[in-house]
C-alpha cells in the first residue's frame, strides 16, 4: 500500500507537520510538487511482488518499520492486534485495548467513519488514564506502523507507518485518511475475490517501536524551547544572513584560551561601538551569563558593517582570518601579545629538493589555517596527503640548481614544520566549475575523524617531544547550495563532554552520528534509498556537508579548553553591562507599569520667554537639552487635577492658588494655543485627558500654567477674567489673553515677551504703551520711534494689524500671539507691512547685499519656515587640509550664489572659488560636485525634483565643500582627471583630482599634478610616467603628448616616478606585473611595468621587485611568482628561475604575476569583505 501523506492528530488544534511528505505550488502556481524526505523514500516504493502474510508479524514489520534516518538505538518492538467488530454499528470513535510499549501504556484510536472525512482515521495514542498525572515533561519517542488485514485473508491488508514525538500536549499521531470508505467494503479488494472489511469486522495491527532519544530532542517542535535551560548554553540570533558569523563566533567563544585572550585587550578607554575588540568583548560575555540568546548588530556594526552586509552571506575563511588579525593587532604591548600566535598558528615549508645531487631551496611561512581539497578526496587524512604531495621537475620543466649543479631533477612540495594548538581546517566546498563557468559547491562524501594524527605530514626532524594527535571540537555545517544555504556548528566545549549543535538562537545536544556521519556529504545511505531509481537515475546527495573543522591538539586540551569564569571578564565591562541590564530591566518595569500613567507637558512663563520660533513651544524637544521645551511631569492617571496644579507650583516656587493651569487646543491651522482656563480641579488627569480627546496630537494632557500677577487680601488669585462667583458660575468679561513676542532687528531673534489681558474693544495703537512698558522702554516710546505688529495666525501666515483698528475687528481671541518690532530709520509702518520678502530675488541689489538680514518680521517668519542646519564638511580630496567642519543655519531659498558667499565669509576666501558636492544618503560620502547653471536654491540643491517625495526624514542636510585655485567660471574650461600617485612602490596610493585645461597634453597634466600632490616637479624630482590600467591590467603608457581629451574614461590613471635603474633602458626589455590571488582571473592591486635584465636569477630579481613594490617582510615572503600567459595556466618560478629567458622575448603575450591575498577582493556573493 502506498505510503499516506496525511498524517496528523485526530485533535483539530494538532495538525502534523507532514514531515514525511510536503507538498508545496510549483513556482507558477500549478500542480504541486512532492518533496520526499530521504529517510521516508521506502514507504512509496512500489508494492512488493511477494508480499508476507500479515500474520507474519516478523517479516510485516520489515515493511512497516523501515531503518530512520537518525538511526537511534532500538529499545523494544510491540506488536499488538485488535480485532474490530461490528464496523458499521461502532461510535463516531472508538479505542483499541491498551497494551504496553517502553513501560507505557498505548493503544488504537479509531474513527470508522472519518475523522471529519470520507475516509476511515487510524491513529496511536498513549493510554493513560488520567491525562493529568502525566509529568509535563514526559515525552516518549515511537516510530509506529498501523496494519489494517482481513481476518480470513491476512494476505490482503492496508498499512502506513510514521514516527512522533509523543508528550503531554501531543498525546496521539497517525492517519486521517488512512483509507477510503468505499474501498473498505468494496466485494473485491486489490483484485481479490473478498473485500478488506469483511463481516464488517477486520483486525488492526499496531507495530510500536520505542527508540531511544539520546540528545532529548529527536523529533522535538521546539515551541517554549529553552536552551539555556537544557542544555547551559545560549545561541546569537540571526540579523538577516548571518549564520555563518553566529557558527563562527560560536567556534571561538568555545575555544576558552581565546576567549580569555580576548578579555585581555584594554578596552577601559575605548568603550565605543566601532570598537570591534570591545563589542567582541561585550558578546563574549553576554553569551556567557545571558539566558536568552544574544544579538550580533553591536559586533557587526563595529565592523563598519550596514545593512547590506548582514543580508549577504561572506567569505568564512576571510572572515575568521581579518577577526583573528584584528584582534592580533589590538593585543601587541598586552598581556596576551602572543596568546593567538600560539594558539592559532602553525609553520610550512615549501621546498625544491634535487633528486641526483645535494641541493634543496626552501622557505619556511606561518599558516593560521588550513584549505584542503574534497573533489574526488575520500578523507581528511588522504586531503592532507594531496596537500603535501610532491611535483616532480623534469624534462622541459628542471629546475635551476645554481651555476654549480645547474639544471637537475628535483621535487617540488610543501611540508609541515608545526601545527598549531588550535587548527582551523577549511575544506573546499565552492569551487570553480569550467565546465559551467561558475561557482559550485561540492557535495561529495568527505570523511573525517573525532581523532586525527597530524604526525605523517610533518617534516622528519620535527618536535616529537608530545603526540601531533588532535580531537575533534568543531563542525561549521553549510545546508544548501551556492546561491542559498543555511549555516549552523556542531561544537564541543568541554574535553570529555557532549557536541552541541549551535543553529543561531537555538542550541541541543547532538550525537556522533549528527555530528559526524550526518556531515560527511555525499549519497545517503543505501538502506534509505532502496526506491530512489522510481524518482530520480541521479543519486540523491545530502546538501549538508561541514565546510571547517576545529581540532585541539590532545595534549594541550586543558590549557585551549581552560575553565573561564566571570573574573576573566574586565570589570569595567561587567559594570557597564550591569548597568546596561539595571537600566533595561528599569525601562522593562516602566513599560508594565506605562498604563497607570499619563504625560502631562506644561507650558510657563519661562519656557515661552526661551522660545525663539514659531508657535508657543516646540513639544517634540528635551526639557532638559532646551529651555524653552514644555516641562514633562509623568503623573498618575487616577491624580486629581489639584494635585497636579500643586506639582506645577511646587516646581514653579508659587503657592498652587497661585497657578491654574489653561488647557491647549489643536487649532485647525495646526497651531496648538490655550483655550480655557480648567476651573474644576476635582476630576483625574484621565478624566480632563479624555474630555479633551482630540486636542492633542500625541498620548500627553498639555497645559498652559499661568502664575496671577496679583492676590487679595487672603492671598487668593485675582484673574483678569475666566472667574467663578459664589455658586461656581464662571464668568467670562471682555478680557482676551495675548501673547507677545518681540522680533529684535539688530540681533536677528524672535524671543517670547510674556502674556497680557486686554479688551476686545481696545484698538491696536493702544497696545503700544502696554508693550513699552512691559518691554522696560517707558509709559510711551521715544519720539521718533514706532512699532510695527503682525498677529502670528501659523507659521506660514503672518498679517500686519492695522493701528485704527479695534480687537474684535481683527478677529483676536484667547491664545492668540501678537509679533511686533521697532521700525528701522526712515521707514514707515505701511512700508513695513507692504513690503515683500527679496530673498531669492536676483535681480535685487539689496538681495545680493543683505539676502540674510532681515528689517521686518515677516520676512523672519518666512525664514523660519525655510531654515535647516546645514553642516559643512571639506571634501576629502581637499588639499586645504586646515579647514574643518562647521554649521550654518540657512534659508533653502538661498541662491547657489547666496550660499557661496555666507560660506566664503565663513572660511575668508572668494566665493567665486567654492564648489559643493552633495553627500550620499546611505554612505554619507561626497557624490558629483553641483551644478551652478541656473544659480538652483539650497533647497533644489539638498531635494532634487526628482527626490521631492522622499521621506522628509531621509533628507540630506550635509555639503560637502572645496575651495579652487580658480573660479568655477574658469573651471569649465578644465579636464578634472583622477589621478592615483603611487609614492612607496605599489603599497601607498594618494589620489588627487587634477585640472588640466582641455587642450592640453600630459606633459600638462604631469605639471598640473606636482602642483597640485605638492612634490617636486620632473625637472628636481626626476621624470614622472603616467599609465592607464583596466580591472587591474595594464592597459597603456601615456606619452607626453598625448592629448588630455584622449584619455579613457573607464581607464585609471596611474602617475609613479620612473625608477633610476628604468631611465634609457630598452622598451622591449619590460614585463608586465599584475597581482592575482589562485587565479590570474581574480586580479587585484595596481599593475606595473617592471626592467627585465638579462641572465638574472630570480632570486636577484625578487631583492628589486621587493624594492620596486614596497612590499616588505613577511608579507613579500608570502607572495608566489608565476609567468602568466594567455590560455595557460600560471607557471610558478623559483629563486633559479631566469625571468628574462622565461618572459622577456614574450612581452606582449606574458606577464609577470604576483600570486598574494588580495585584502579588498568581493567575496563570491558579491559584497565586500571588510572589518574597521
Amino acid at each position: 500500500m502506498s505510503y499516506d501523506s496525511d498524517i496528523h492528530s485526530p485533535n483539530h488544534m494538532m495538525v502534523d507537520s507532514q514531515d514525511e511528505m510536503v507538498v508545496q505550488p510549483t513556482q507558477d502556481g500549478n500542480d504541486p510538487v512532492a518533496i520526499i524526505e530521504p529517510d521516508q523514500l521506502d514507504n512509496d516504493a512500489d508494492p512488493l511482488e511477494n508480499q508476507p502474510l500479515a500474520t507474519d508479524f516478523e517479516a510485516m514489520k520489515e515493511i512497516v518499520l523501515p531503518p530512520l534516518l537518525e538511526e537511534p538505538r532500538i529499545l523494544e518492538d510491540v506488536v499488538d492486534t485488535w480485532t474490530v467488530e461490528k464496523w458499521r454499528s461502532l461510535p463516531k470513535k472508538e479505542h483499541g485495548p491498551v497494551f504496553y510499549a517502553g513501560g507505557f501504556p498505548w493503544r488504537i484510536l479509531l474513527f470508522p467513519f472519518g475523522n471529519n472525512v470520507d475516509q476511515s482515521s487510524v491513529y496511536l495514542e498513549h493510554g493513560f488514564e488520567d491525562a493529568n498525572s502525566i509529568p509535563d515533561d514526559w515525552s516518549c519517542c515511537v516510530q509506529f506502523g498501523l496494519v489494517m488485514w482481513n481476518r480470513t485473508d491476512p494476505s490482503l491488508f492496508c498499512h502506513h507507518t510514521a514516527h512522533h514525538r509523543f508528550t503531554k500536549e501531543e498525546s496521539d499521531w497517525g492517519f486521517t485518511r488512512f483509507l477510503e470508505l468505499r474501498k473498505m467494503f468494496q466485494p473485491s479488494w486489490e483484485n481479490s475475490d473478498r473485500p478488506l472489511v469483511e463481516n464488517e469486522s477486520c483486525n488492526i495491527t499496531a507495530y510500536v517501536r520505542i527508540v531511544e532519544d539520546e540528545t532529548g530532542v529527536m523529533w522535538h517542535n521546539f515551541q517554549n524551547y529553552d536552551s539555556k535551560k537544557e542544555t547551559g548554553y545560549v545561541g546569537l540570533k540571526n540579523q538577516g544572513a548571518t549564520c555563518y558569523l553566529n557558527s563562527l563566533l560560536q567556534s571561538l567563544y568555545f575555544t576558552n584560551a581565546f576567549r580569555k585572550a580576548v578579555y585581555q585587550i584594554p578596552t577601559a578607554e575605548d568603550e565605543s561601538v566601532n570598537n570591534s575588540a570591545y563589542t567582541l568583548q561585550r558578546l563574549f560575555y553576554q553569551l556567557q551569563i545571558s539566558n536568552l540568546a544574544v544579538g550580533t548588530n553591536e559586533l557587526t556594526r563595529s565592523f563598519g558593517w550596514d545593512s547590506r552586509h548582514v543580508f549577504e552571506q561572506q567569505d568564512v575563511q576571510e572572515l575568521s582570518r581579518k577577526l583573528i588579525e584584528r584582534m592580533e593587532e589590538r593585543m601587541k604591548g598586552t598581556a596576551a601579545e602572543d596568546a593567538l600566535p600560539r594558539m592559532l598558528s602553525g609553520k610550512v615549508k615549501t621546498y625544491v629538493s634535487c633528486i641526483d645531487v645535494d641541493y634543496e631551496s626552501s622557505r619556511i611561512e606561518d599558516f593560521w589555517d588550513i584549505q584542503l581539497n574534497v573533489r574526488g578526496i575520500p578523507n581528511l587524512q588522504e586531503s592532507f596527503k594531496d596537500y603535501i604531495q610532491q611535483e616532480t621537475l623534469d624534462g622541459d620543466n628542471k629546475y635551476w640548481a645554481g651555476d654549480d649543479h645547474k639544471y637537475q631533477d628535483a621535487r617540488k612540495g610543501v611540508i609541515f614544520t608545526s601545527f598549531p594548538e588550535v587548527l582551523h581546517l577549511h575544506l573546499k566546498r565552492f569551487e570553480y566549475d569550467i565546465q559551467h563557468d561558475t561557482m559550485m559547491k561540492i557535495n561529495d562524501r568527505f570523511e573525517f575523524p573525532e581523532t586525527l594524527d597530524l604526525e605523517p605530514f610533518l617534516e622528519k626532524g620535527a618536535d616529537n617531544s608530545e603526540p601531533w594527535t588532535y580531537k575533534l571540537h568543531g563542525v561549521l555545517v553549510h545546508q544548501g547550495d551556492l546561491n542559498a544555504g543555511h549555516y549552523y556548528a556542531f561544537l564541543k566545549p568541554s574535553k570529555d563532554g557532549w557536541f552541541y549543535k549551535f543553529d543561531d538562537d537555538k542550541v541541543t545536544k547532538a550525537t556522533m552520528r549528527e555530528t559526524l556521519e550526518e556531515n560527511f556529504g555525499g549519497e545517503y545511505k543505501s538502506s534509505l534509498m532502496q526506491s530512489r531509481s522510481a524518482f530520480s537515475k541521479k543519486p540523491l546527495m545530502r546538501q549538508m556537508n561541514a565546510y571547517m573543522l576545529v581540532y585541539i591538539r590532545s595534549s594541550r586540551l586543558n590549557q585551549v579548553l581552560t575553565e573561564v569564569d566571570q573574573d576573566d571578564c574586565p570589570e569595567h565591562l561587567q559594570k557597564r553591562l550591569d548597568d546596561e541590564a539595571a537600566a533595561k530591566e528599569a525601562k522593562r518595569k516602566e513599560r508594565e507599569e506605562q498604563h497607570l500613567f499619563l504625560p502631562v507637558k506644561v507650558i510657563t512663563e519661562q519656557t515661552f520667554k526661551h522660545h525663539a520660533s514659531t508657535d508657543l513651544t516646540n513639544f517634540d524637544t528635551n526639557p532638559a537639552e532646551d529651555p524653552a521645551a514644555a516641562r514633562f511631569y509623568k503623573m498618575k492617571k487616577q491624580a486629581t487635577m489639584a494635585e497636579l496644579v500643586e506639582t506645577v507650583a511646587k516646581d514653579l516656587n508659587q503657592e498652587p492658588r497661585e497657578v491654574r493651569l489653561w488647557i491647549m487646543v489643536n487649532r485647525q491651522n495646526k497651531t496648538t494655543r490655550p483655550d480655557q482656563p480648567i476651573m474644576d480641579l476635582r476630576p483625574t488627569i484621565e478624566e480632563t485627558y479624555s474630555r479633551s480627546a482630540g486636542t492633542s496630537r500625541d498620548y500627553a494632557l498639555r497645559v498652559w500654567a499661568e502664575v496671577a500677577d496679583e492676590t487679595d487680601e487672603q492671598g487668593n488669585a485675582v484673574w483678569p477674567t475666566y472667574t467663578s462667583n459664589a455658586n461656581g458660575v464662571v464668568i467670562k468679561n471682555d478680557l482676551i489673553l495675548l501673547f507677545l513676542k518681540y522680533f529684535d532687528i539688530e540681533q536677528q531673534t524672535l524671543e517670547g515677551v510674556g502674556h497680557l489681558y486686554v479688551s476686545k474693544e481696545k484698538k491696536v495703537e493702544e497696545l503700544v504703551p502696554i508693550i513699552s512698558k512691559k518691554m522696560g522702554w517707558g509709559d510711551k516710546l521715544p519720539a521718533g520711534e514706532q512699532l510695527a505688529m503682525w498677529e502670528e495666525i501659523k507659521p506660514s501666515m503672518i498679517e500686519g494689524l492695522k493701528a485704527k483698528q479695534t480687537l474684535k475687528a481683527a478677529e483676536l481671541q484667547d491664545g492668540d500671539i501678537i509679533c511686533f518690532q521697532k521700525l528701522p530709520e526712515r521707514k514707515s509702518s505701511g512700508e513695513i507691512l507692504g513690503k515683500t520678502l527679496r530673498l531669492g530675488d536676483k535681480n535685487s541689489e539689496e538681495s545680493l547685499k543683505r539676502w540674510d538680514r532681515f528689517d521686518d518680521a515677516k520676512a523672519f517668519y518666512d525664514f523660519l519656515c525655510h531654515k535647516r542646519q546645514i553642516r559643512f564638511e571639506p571634501h576629502p580630496r581637499s588639499d586645504k587640509v586646515d579647514m574643518e567642519g562647521f554649521e550654518l543655519v540657512l534659508s533653502t531659498k538661498a541662491t547657489y550664489d547666496q550660499l557661496s558667499e555666507r560660506v566664503g565669509e565663513h572660511l575668508k576666501v572668494d566665493p567665486t572659488h567654492i564648489r559643493f558636492f552633495t553627500a550620499n544618503a546611505s554612505t554619507g560620502a561626497p557624490k558629483a560636485p553641483v551644478r551652478r547653471a541656473g544659480n538652483p536654491t539650497l533647497g533644489q540643491i539638498l531635494n532634487p525634483s526628482s527626490y521631492t517625495s522622499q521621506n522628509p526624514q531621509t533628507k540630506s542636510n550635509a555639503l560637502f565643500f572645496e575651495v579652487l585655485d580658480m573660479s568655477l567660471a574658469e573651471l569649465d574650461t578644465k579636464k578634472s582627471v583622477k589621478v592615483t600617485w603611487l609614492s612607496e612602490g605599489i603599497t601607498k596610493e594618494d589620489t588627487f583630482d587634477v585640472l588640466v585645461n582641455k587642450q592640453g597634453h600630459i606633459e600638462d597634466l604631469i605639471e598640473a599634478f606636482a602642483k597640485k600632490a605638492g612634490i617636486k616637479d620632473e625637472r628636481e624630482g626626476g621624470r614622472i610616467r603616467i599609465y592607464e590600467i583596466h580591472n587591474h591590467k595594464f592597459f597603456r603608457e601615456l606619452v607626453p603628448n598625448y592629448p588630455v581629451l584622449s584619455i579613457n574614461d573607464y581607464a585609471d590613471v596611474i602617475a609613479e616616478r620612473v625608477p633610476e635603474e628604468e631611465l634609457g633602458a630598452d622598451g622591449r626589455n619590460f614585463i608586465k606585473v599584475i597581482h592575482f590571488q589562485s587565479d590570474p582571473a581574480r586580479a587585484h592591486g595596481i599593475p606595473f611595468k617592471f626592467l627585465l635584465k638579462e641572465g638574472e636569477p630570480f632570486s636577484e630579481t625578487k631583492k628589486r621587485l621587493e624594492k620596486r613594490t614596497g612590499i616588505k617582510g613577511k608579507a613579500f615572503e608570502k607572495i608566489r611568482f608565476a609567468i602568466l600567459r594567455r590560455y595557460d595556466k600560471p607557471s610558478y618560478l623559483t629563486d633559479e628561475s631566469v625571468l628574462f629567458e622565461e618572459g622577456g622575448n614574450l612581452e606582449e603575450e606574458a606577464s609577470l604575476g604576483l600570486d598574494h591575498l588580495d585584502r579588498t577582493r568581493t567575496t563570491r556573493n558579491g559584497g565586500e569583505m571588510f572589518l574597521k
